[in-house]
């Protein structure tokens, strides 16, 4: 049985890199690696109140620059906002942009949607395999400014293990 460490603020990065690697051999799922990767996030990292995924789907109000939109996938937290359009919100504006967002204060994020209000900060990174976008990876936490670049470095190392270790079809 894998057992996770207690939640930590400077977590081994590298470690859990490999942590993540060693959960996954053997299963290629989408829903399956999403599910567990979420909860090794969400035991790893100290003060989160929510970390997971938005994958993408069509739109429900498709335009020829965003044909989709994100749906809430696998996570762990609260009750989450089910849709987000692309350029909406941080989790929109890092699918839209195609790159990792790191929000020290959420309140300060222009057109911030605030799925819990006990959000303060929040890094968002995008689920990108062989160039195809599918989705962005969140985490949010109640501690403003909780998050740095050591933890953009590792998250990003970390959701890359996950990219290829599963399968997107």
């Amino acid at each position: 049985m894998f057992e996770t460490t207690a939640a930590s603020d400077k977590p081994d990065y590298a470690l859990l890199s490999r942590q993540v690697s060693s959960i996954l051999e053997g299963e290629r799922n989408l829903s399956t690696n999403a599910a567990q990767f979420s909860a090794l996030v969400y035991h790893s990292i100290s003060d989160l109140n929510w970390a997971g995924f938005y994958l993408c789907t069509p739109a429900k109000n498709p335009t020829a620059e965003f044909p989709q939109d994100l749906l809430v996938g696998p996570f762990q937290g609260k009750v989450a906002c089910a849709r987000i359009p692309f350029k909406r919100g941080v989790c929109g504006t890092s699918a839209a942009q195609r790159q990792t967002i790191l929000v020290e204060d959420v309140h300060a994020f222009p057109g911030h949607i605030a799925c819990d209000s006990a959000s303060n900060s929040e890094i968002v990174i995008p689920v990108i395999k062989e160039g195809v976008l599918f989705g962005v990876f969140d985490i949010d936490s109640p501690r403003l400014r909780r998050f740095s670049a050591e933890d953009q470095q590792g998250l990003e190392a970390m959701v890359a293990a996950f990219v290829e270790a599963t399968d997107f079809s």
